[in-house]
């Protein structure tokens, strides 16, 4: 039955990374098992109890306002056009230091994936004023549409991020925190991913300078880039607000403690972000009604692909579980805690550059072996977090991936090409995070 779980999950991963429906893939694939463990097996997790795991996450009250109110925020900031001046202020003080302008990109990039968690959105919303602004520095399209790909792994410590959440309340049944507080997971992951983005931001300038890619690389080009020519005025107050629900939740958080953290939740520091950037609009002239609009569609754009596809996850992990293959996996990685390790940052990465997307894979592994981190000597967080972190990173040398199909085509480059930039900075920074987590945790 082992044999036949491994099977099953075998061709579940090759069913996602043939872009067949993860949602549809994952649900039959966690029935199919679980009637194979309750039938065959003799398994104490039933198909009722794979199907309650599934309906169980879709009204998760940790879980769902803090994903639906981030992306509703983040759909807001986009109408509202505040992240257009958040994105311009950054991006205006690189033009007068040549060598951090490919550094910049990235690290810029990242930091805005924190507040829009989606990668895809983030690629079309940064790359659309960062790579006109590059290529009219002459940095080559190619590499510029690298050095946005790049930071496309931001949202790994963003309280939108499903994931965080979800190790959360793992953590939180396992003693190991004293609230499901996704904001105590993200603490402990910032300064790893902190220092990852930094070494990959690093090895790409250096990339880029092998290539002869940079600053002044390519002929002269006109001015299109509206943060470059100077022909965008930014509003301060426009460009604050997107950072405004970070900060509330940062100085909310247990660690600085300014602001009652039960009060200051994710969901009422999106919810004060999305009300600021309506007073915004209202000043500009765009109905509050349709901002409501747009909060309500990235709200709802949030539950359709993020809540169900953990609902999902879950019923994936619930058949595993009946069929006995997680009980032989948390086996066999209790006999080395160095395999534990490796198995959480290889499985994600590689299903992540394979696919695209290593949501299903991270979501699984969390679901199914995060929770026995204690038998490998190590902590939920460090497991779960080492387990999505790796994922974002390896989404970010795919080929496939959706935010390297946008960049390219605005940069007028091969997805193939850009990934090529990419993928050493990649490799290095999945190793020193990794480590990073292990150790400073």
């Amino acid at each position: 039955m082992i044999w036949i779980g491994l099977a099953i999950v075998l061709i579940t991963f090759y069913f996602i990374y043939k872009n067949y429906e993860a949602r549809l893939v994952l649900a039959l694939s966690g029935l199919l098992m679980a009637v194979i463990g309750q039938f065959i097996v003799g398994s104490d997790t039933t198909v009722s109890a794979a199907v309650n795991a599934f309906v169980k996450q879709l009204v998760n009250g940790g879980l769902v306002p803090t994903i639906v109110t981030v992306m509703g925020f983040g759909a807001v900031m986009t109408y509202t056009k505040c992240s257009d001046h958040l994105v311009n202020a950054l991006v205006r003080p690189l033009t007068h230091v040549p060598a951090i302008v490919v550094p910049g990109a990235v690290i810029i990039t990242w930091l805005m994936n924190i507040v829009l968690p989606s990668a895809a959105g983030v690629a079309a919303a940064v790359g659309v004023l960062l790579i006109p602004a590059l290529i009219a520095l002459r940095v080559r399209p190619v590499m510029a549409a690298a050095a946005v790909f790049l930071g496309t792994w931001g949202s790994v410590i963003s309280p939108g991020l499903m994931f965080n959440p979800q190790i959360a309340t793992i953590a939180y049944k396992a003693g190991e925190i004293p609230e499901a507080d996704a904001m105590v997971v993200i603490m402990q992951e910032a300064l790893p991913s902190a220092i990852g983005v930094v070494v990959a931001a690093v090895v790409l300038a250096a990339v880029c300078f092998f290539l002869k890619e940079g600053v002044g690389s390519t002929k002269d080009v006109d001015e299109k880039a509206s943060g470059v020519n100077g022909d965008f005025k930014v509003n301060p107050i426009m460009a604050l607000i997107p950072i405004v629900p970070l900060f509330l939740l940062v100085i909310a958080s247990k660690q600085v403690g300014l602001l009652p953290t039960k009060t200051f939740s994710v969901p009422v520091c999106m919810l004060i972000g999305t009300a600021l950037g309506m007073l915004v609009g209202l000043v500009h002239k765009q109905p509050a009604g349709e901002c409501s609009k747009r909060f309500c569609k990235g709200a709802g754009d949030g539950f359709n692909n993020v809540v169900i596809l953990i609902a999902a996850a879950a019923l994936f992990a619930a058949g595993m579980k009946s069929i006995g293959l997680t009980g032989a996996l948390v086996n066999a990685m209790k006999g080395s805690q160095s395999v534990a390790m490796f198995s959480a940052a290889a499985g994600p990465f590689i299903m992540a550059v394979i696919s695209g997307s290593g949501n299903a894979a991270a979501l699984a592994f969390n679901e199914a072996i995060t929770p026995h981190a204690a038998d490998f000597g190590m902590t939920v967080v460090q497991l779960g977090a080492v387990a999505q972190i790796a994922a974002g990173l390896g989404r970010s040398m795919s080929p496939v991936a959706g935010g390297v199909i946008i960049l390219a085509g605005i940069a007028g480059a091969n997805p193939m090409e850009v990934v090529k930039r990419t993928a050493l900075p990649v490799l290095i920074a999945v190793v020193v995070v990794t480590i990073a987590m292990y150790t400073l945790n």
